[in-house]
């Protein structure tokens, strides 16, 4: 018996398959470029301030003082309250601006636009200087004191940050109530459902999909915000380093060090809109983000594969 060979060209024979395309990647010389003057630049700014005669070794050593954590609880307490008397006042200036009702919708109008048109710096003067004009605090049966009583400088703080803050919301909320379409609507009223208790139900749920990422935008400018408080007298993180630098003769590090704080509170506050905006993206997306953990379980994994394989 003779062995018969085939050969590519003879029938019968399978065809070859194609043949590996080698992806060359395009080389990006402007990336390159740009990173060495990024790079270039950072290096000067450090050269910079390593020239300086900064005492960088007060910064651990008033980083845990005792006037310093308490201007960090006082801070999230002022952050926490302000924005809690925000968010309510926003809700109803919302609902308000978009009633039918012609008094309470020019009502809001004026609100948000006078809050809105004013720096919140020359609020809380404001709020903190009416005693000059103001001797008595009258509310008829309900509450009589003088003004200088009265006017604490946390409610100073709460009423100029609180109430400036309301207007900002009142928008963010109109902005998602108005997200939701008018759909939802009658088709909660076709069902019997009451105007409020739609809005409870069908309305208010759907809208926080484009509520929440602005208001927690909010949160963390307002706890930078609350630095302005400290011309009203009211001890918070800044009040307390300013202090502290005065009485140690080091004001610009107590300076650094109120700023590395509030990096510290901006950047856990971060991560909780973070994982406030995941719970609320269910249901509008097929697959939710991966937390910050998943990432880097997934870099992880890949960085491993690739060393496998390399090997």
């Amino acid at each position: 018996m003779t062995d018969i060979k085939k050969t590519a060209g003879e029938p019968g024979t399978p065809p070859a398959g194609p043949e590996a395309v080698k992806a060359i990647p395009v080389r990006h010389y402007g990336r390159y470029v740009s990173a060495v003057i990024a790079i270039a630049i950072l290096v000067a700014i450090i050269y910079a301030f390593a020239q300086g005669q900064i005492n960088w070794g007060a910064v651990p050593d008033y980083f845990f003082d005792d006037r310093i954590l308490t201007g960090v609880g006082k801070t999230l307490l002022l952050t926490v309250a302000s924005m809690a008397i925000g968010i309510f006042g926003g809700i109803v200036l919302a609902v308000m601006r978009l009633s039918k009702n012609p008094v309470t919708s020019s009502i809001a109008w004026f609100y948000i636009w006078f809050f809105r048109g004013t720096p919140v710096l020359v609020q809380l003067v404001v709020w903190f200087n009416l005693g000059l004009v103001f001797q008595y605090i009258n509310l008829g049966p309900l509450y009589k004191d003088e003004w200088s009583d009265f006017m604490t400088p946390l409610l100073t703080a709460l009423l100029g940050l609180g109430l400036n803050e309301a207007a900002y919301m009142a928008e963010i909320c109109r902005a998602g109530l108005l997200a939701v379409d008018e759909g939802q609507t009658e088709a909660a009223h076709a069902l019997g459902m009451s105007h409020s208790r739609t809005l409870r139900r069908i309305i208010i749920p759907q809208a926080m999909r484009v509520i929440v990422p602005p208001t927690g935008n909010e949160v963390i400018n307002m706890l930078k915000t609350t630095s302005l408080v400290s011309v009203v007298q009211y001890p918070e993180l800044f009040r307390f380093a300013q202090d502290i630098g005065q009485n140690s003769g080091a004001p610009v590090e107590m300076y650094f060090l109120a700023a590395a704080w509030y990096l510290i509170m901006t950047s856990i506050l971060s991560v909780g809109q973070y994982y406030v905006e995941r719970y609320y993206a269910r249901g509008s997306s097929r697959s939710l983000p991966p937390t910050p953990w998943q990432k880097v379980k997934a870099h992880l994994t890949t960085f491993s594969s690739r060393k496998v394989t390399a090997a």
